[in-house]
């Protein structure tokens, strides 16, 4: 993340995503042959020694170099996309809303203060209840715990779409975006950005 100055002059906190020179069309999906429209494309340099023979031979039949990376994007229509044509920043425009989809950050297995926000319990006088779950369900009827308790478990590593983010600035001689507020994710994640 970063700051950017907009034309009034007010600083906007803005995330930095790369899209560089890599991203490429590798199949195009259409209504006939597949029953659905979509656009198929790679992101960044891969190792063939890394790759299976079936996925070779796919890139070679798309007549494409091996990505490391492929994901498929449903559209309305994919004309003007040829396969083998690289995809840049200049897709985007200043002000234009996107939605930007990418996984979060794997905290593991996290208790119900951390992952749900519960408030934890006294600290004094002997409590023994600081950060634990307690009481889950009601006692007789029904005797059990009902569905949809929020309880501890694994929090994160999930694939999240943050909506609506406006693109502050486009730098495309060196292939970045500058995106208003946070993107989820670490440093370097791969993410998806979508025109709205």
């Amino acid at each position: 993340m970063t700051q950017v100055f907009d034309e009034q002059g007010r600083v906007v906190p803005a995330t930095m995503i790369e899209v560089g020179k890599e991203c490429v069309v590798v199949a195009r999906r259409t209504m006939e042959k597949n029953g659905y429209v979509a656009l198929q494309f790679g992101f960044g340099k891969a190792n063939p020694k890394q790759f299976k023979k079936p996925i070779e031979g796919y890139f070679k039949k798309s007549g494409v170099e091996p990505t490391r990376v492929l994901r498929e994007v449903r559209m309305d229509s994919t004309d003007g996309y040829e396969v083998g044509k690289y995809l840049s920043v200049e897709l985007f425009k200043p002000g234009e809303k996107v939605h930007v989809m990418s996984k979060t950050k794997g905290r593991g297995f996290a208790g119900g203060v951390k992952r749900w926000g519960w408030s934890s319990g006294p600290r004094t006088h002997g409590s023994m209840s600081h950060r634990r779950v307690g009481s889950v369900g009601a006692g007789t009827s029904p005797g059990r715990v009902l569905p949809g308790r929020h309880l501890p478990g694994h929090y994160g590593n999930e694939r999240v779409t943050i909506k609506n983010l406006r693109i502050v600035k486009i730098e495309p001689e060196k292939g970045i975006l500058y995106v208003s507020g946070a993107v989820p994710g670490n440093r370097g994640g791969l993410v998806l950005v979508r025109s709205k």
